[in-house]
């Protein structure tokens, strides 16, 4: 069985956050999901588990950090494209989040821009020509 991750989120409100990722192409799955909790899978390795904070607060005895102005994590997911990059953040701006609370990196073989959910949770969208980038960082030698 291929590994799984599953980046558990804290939310305001599950519906709203629900509505978010579904506009972003995740798909609900209704089996592991209530009022409480939905599982947003975005492939059939990587979900998205939206948990409303006093059930996120079960599995913790740490303090819910307040995702609107502290950041415990980056989520970084790959893309094919640039333009898919860019697609994605607007993609993110029309179903109610912010483009770009980081900066925005373009090193030619490397692309990358981010968006904010409406809880403030931050996702790092990425391309990369690979065979560039080796090139690149192994001073211009190409690959080993």
């Amino acid at each position: 069985m291929a590994r799984m991750i599953f980046v558990n989120l804290a939310v305001a409100d599950v519906a709203a956050s629900t509505a978010f990722f579904e506009a972003m192409g995740f798909v609900r799955e209704p089996g592991f999901s209530n009022e409480q909790a939905s599982m947003m899978k975005l492939s059939d390795t990587i979900s998205i588990m939206i948990l409303a904070k006093p059930f996120f607060s079960s599995f913790t005895g740490k303090t819910i950090v307040d995702s609107r102005t502290d950041v415990e994590v980056l989520i970084a997911l790959s893309c094919d494209s640039r333009e898919e990059v860019d697609a994605t953040v607007a993609k993110a701006v029309a179903a109610g989040g912010t483009a770009d609370p980081t900066p925005t990196q373009d090193h030619g073989f490397m692309y990358g821009r981010s968006y904010e959910d409406p809880d403030g949770h931050i996702f790092e969208l990425m391309w990369m020509d690979v065979a560039a980038a080796t090139a690149a960082m192994s001073g211009g030698q190409g690959p080993a």
